[in-house]
């Protein structure tokens, strides 16, 4: 019966003690309700981050050349990591093709940090939709993303893109 005892009470604080473990884990996980450090900074990148993505829906190359710096680095967690010429060449190719792919941010998911004596880093979610020469068009995907802006001679241009966590919809 002793044995019994032990192995009932040893049970009981193993579960006591790996619940009182779990939630204190949980307090860990951000909860704080974004806002931004400066509404004048968010205001300049969700302004940049608008002209960018609307030149890349309306398929303008020179405005989209001329927001990235000859020193970018994409990082795509199903395409590898690309450069400035090689995301060009995309954006050419892309442009010309008959499927037309429009990008969209998600709602209230878009957040801006200043990097000191730099620039900014933008995170959100945004959803890429794509139509098909004579068909409707159709949600393709989702994901995560952050770039990163630099300010120089008073003119912004990304400098790095990572685009991860990506939900396919269309195979």
């Amino acid at each position: 019966m002793n044995l019994f005892k032990s192995i009932t009470f040893f049970i009981l604080a193993f579960m006591i003690l790996n619940s009182a473990c779990s939630s204190s884990k949980s307090k860990l996980v951000r909860s704080k309700v974004y806002s931004p450090v400066s509404k004048d900074l968010y205001d300049t990148i969700a302004y940049m981050d608008s002209i960018f993505f609307n030149a890349f829906n309306t398929r303008d190359i020179n405005t989209v050349t001329s927001m990235l710096s000859e020193n970018l680095e994409f990082y795509h967690d199903m395409g590898g990591v690309t450069n400035f010429e090689q995301n060009i060449d995309a954006f050419k190719r892309n442009f010309a093709s008959d499927r037309r792919v429009r990008r969209e941010l998600v709602k209230n998911t878009l957040e801006v940090y200043p990097i000191k004596d730099f620039g900014a880093v933008e995170t959100g979610v945004h959803r890429f939709y794509a139509t098909e020469k004579g068909q409707q068009e159709k949600l393709s995907s989702e994901a995560k993303f952050l770039q990163v802006w630099q300010k120089k001679d008073g003119r912004w241009k990304l400098t790095r893109i990572i685009s991860y966590g990506h939900d396919e919809y269309l195979k």
